[in-house]
Parts: C-alpha cells; sequence; structure tokens
C-alpha cells in the first residue's frame, strides 16, 4: 500500500542543525520520518515511492522509500538493492543515515548529477530506515528526556524479542545439506515456527521473497567493523570460528567496498572501547567474531539472491544528535559505491527457445568453490 498524504504531527527540536545542501542533521521521530519521506516524495515524485511492507507490535507502518527511474515496478536487467537500517531500535545511526541518503539522491538528482542520475536509472533502490519503530520510539522517549539511553534499552521490538535472532535458522539445513546432499539455495527451514516469529520479521520474510533482491546491508551501532557471511558457526558447539559461505571471496570482496570508502572503518588501529585489536580492513567473518543464530544476515543469502552484509556504524549504541552530520559525511560515498557494487559480476536473462525470460529458473556455477546457485528473478 502507498503513502498518500499522511497527516502527520510537526515535531520542532531547539537543535536543528542543516547542511549547505539542506539535510537536516536531527533524530527524526515516528511521525517526523513519515513527514520527511513524504516531503521528498513530493519533491522528487518522479522517480520516488512510499509504500508498507507490514505493521510492528505496536501498529508502526513498517515505510520503504524507493527511488528508480520507474517506481512502483520490476524491469527485467535492473538488479534490486535494499538498506535495512534501526533492526535494534537503540541503534539509530542506520535509521538518520538512510533518510539523509533518500534527500541526498532526490537533491542531485534534481541538480544533475551523472552518477546519481546513472544509479537511479539503472538500480530499483530500496530504502528501509525503520525495522524496529516502537523500540525506536522507546529509546528516543528516553534520549529526549536524559540525553543518554541504557545498554539495551529500546533494542528489542514490543515484545522484548531480539529480531536479529527471530528469522528461521536455515544455516543448520544448510550445513545438513552440505554433508548429505541437498538444495544449497533458497532454501526452507525443517520447522517453521510461525508463532515465534514478530510481526517485524514476518514482514521483511515476505518483502524479500516479494523482490528478487540482488545486494542488501542492514544497519547497526555498537562496534565499527563491516560483518560478513556466516554469521552462525560451524562448530557444533556454537563456538567462534571462521564460517566460510560458497561466495567467502565475493562477501570479502563487498565487504571492503564498504570499508575501504568509508573515512576511518579499514585504518582503526582498536576496536571500540579499546578491547583488542582492530579488525583488519575493518571487515570480519560474522562467525568469526560471535556466532549468531537466526539472523536476518544469513537468512537473506540461504532464502533468496540477496547478497547482504552488517554495517557497524559506530561504537556508541545510541549517538549523540551532534554526531550525525560527521557520520553522514564519513559514510556517504561509502553507501554510494556500495550500491553501485550491484553491477559487477556476470549478468543476463535465462529465456526459452521463442526468447520469453523465464522465472525461477536455476543458474548453476560448476566448480568446488561454487556450491551456491541462484534463481531467475520474476
Amino acid at each position: 500500500m502507498e503513502l498518500h498524504h499522511l497527516a502527520v504531527l510537526l515535531v520542532t527540536s531547539s537543535s536543528l542543525m542543516f547542511s549547505s545542501n539542506g539535510i537536516e542533521f536531527v533524530y527524526h521521530p515516528y511521525k517526523e520520518m513519515i513527514r520527511l519521506l513524504e516531503k521528498i516524495n513530493q519533491k522528487c515524485p518522479d522517480i520516488t515511492r512510499i509504500y508498507d511492507i507490514g505493521r510492528s507490535v505496536e501498529g508502526r507502518t513498517l515505510y520503504v522509500f524507493e527511488i528508480t527511474d520507474n517506481p512502483g515496478v520490476h524491469e527485467i536487467g535492473e538488479p534490486e538493492f535494499k538498506y535495512v537500517a534501526n533492526m535494534h531500535g537503540n541503534e539509530p545511526s542506520g535509521r538518520e543515515l538512510l533518510l539523509n541518503l533518500a534527500e541526498y539522491l532526490c537533491d542531485q538528482y534534481l541538480a544533475r548529477d551523472e552518477r546519481v542520475i546513472t544509479m537511479i536509472n539503472s538500480i530499483r533502490i530500496h530504502l528501509l530506515p525503520s525495522m524496529n519503530p516502537d523500540g525506536f520510539e522507546k529509546a528516543w522517549n528516553v534520549y529526549n528526556e536524559t540525553g543518554k539511553v541504557p545498554s539495551l534499552f529500546g533494542r528489542s521490538n514490543a515484545n522484548d524479542i531480539n529480531l536479529n535472532r527471530n528469522f528461521p535458522d536455515l544455516n543448520a539445513v544448510m550445513y545438513e545439506n552440505e554433508r548429505n546432499g541437498g538444495p544449497n539455495h533458497h532454501l526452507k527451514p525443517n520447522t517453521m515456527p510461525v508463532d515465534e516469529l514478530q510481526p517485524e520479521t514476518k514482514a521483511i520474510m515476505r518483502w524479500i521473497h516479494r523482490h528478487p533482491f540482488v545486494l542488501s546491508a542492514n544497519m547497526h551501532d555498537g562496534q565499527m567493523v563491516v560483518n560478513y557471511p556466516y554469521d552462525k558457526s560451524r562448530d557444533p558447539m556454537g563456538r567462534y570460528f571462521y564460517s566460510m559461505s560458497p561466495d567467502d571471496a565475493v562477501f570479502r570482496h563487498l565487504s571492503l567496498i564498504y570499508s575501504k570508502n568509508h573515512e576511518t572503518l579499514s585504518t582503526r588501529p582498536k576496536s571500540c572501547f579499546g578491547y583488542g585489536e582492530g579488525f583488519p580492513d575493518g571487515i570480519t567473518n560474522g562467525a568469526s567474531w560471535y556466532s549468531v543464530e537466526g539472523g536476518m544476515q544469513d537468512y537473506n543469502y540461504l532464502a533468496s539472491n540477496a547478497f547482504e552484509i552488517t554495517l557497524e556504524l559506530g561504537c556508541k549504541k545510541f549517538p549523540n544528535e551532534e554526531d550525525l552530520e560527521n557520520k553522514w559525511y564519513a559514510n556517504k560515498e561509502a553507501l554510494l559505491s556500495y550500491i553501485e557494487a550491484i553491477h559487477m559480476g556476470v549478468k543476463g536473462v535465462v529465456t526459452d527457445l521463442q526468447g520469453n525470460p523465464i522465472a525461477n529458473a536455476v543458474v548453476k556455477i560448476t566448480g568446488p568453490r561454487y556450491e551456491h546457485d541462484i534463481t531467475t528473478g520474476m
């Protein structure tokens, strides 16, 4: 369902900060976020669309902002990209970065920026600023009153569930299939814990299966590193262990695209808070850092064609509002370069003898290191 002329409450801030191009470097509570998305949509109606993918536990709509030359339409040969932010409500950097990015792309398109025009004409970009709006509102209210947020306050959804542990565990299926034979892509869980899946999780799952996403990233706070699959350790005891996916080299390359184009990610000598050495080149295999079962990143890779990485974008879980401007400029080039990476590699269309495109055709790459097939989109 698209957004049409939503009535919203205008919330003012005594600390409004603007860049030279008009981007607001402030936190946007739920109604303010909607107002800003609608403003950008009205400014660039020919290349943007607002649509929803579901509701949170407390009934807040999960809005996606789409930017492309033909909004609302999947075009054959035009890859689909997504950024997802604010999965943990108390980690809001990505939420504001995606609002900044939406405004930047609109403004630069109107300014006839050739790079941005090429991106918008050749990629269907989807931005989900807040996957967990209930958690954000909880954390934001405390921040607005006290200027700080307790470590885990607002992290989970309104049912107190960590959404990044709530997806079906497809790693277990994949690891079993590797040992005994079986599919290596578009996997189904052995059991579907429908009653345990949260509304936000179900919304994301439907969204992933409705759109043939090719490339994706989800955004967090609490560390400074780019994390890539697998997130769940292959070790039966769950010990931290480098757990390589069939596309490990590709994921490393994608992670380096983000880290090397970020102002500081690839050069930090120490990890956050000075505990141990920094991550080499600012990237890490997820399971070698710590093991995650039921995470969104691995679900994307094993349930669909989407290659997803995780962006940890700040040491502080809920950064101070005055830090948002520096965070945008530190991430801007990385955000753009990662989107552009969607065009790397081999691409094409699978057709029948009459030249008609075939959906759901399995494409296999032979070789001992390539045990992850893909399926053609609709």
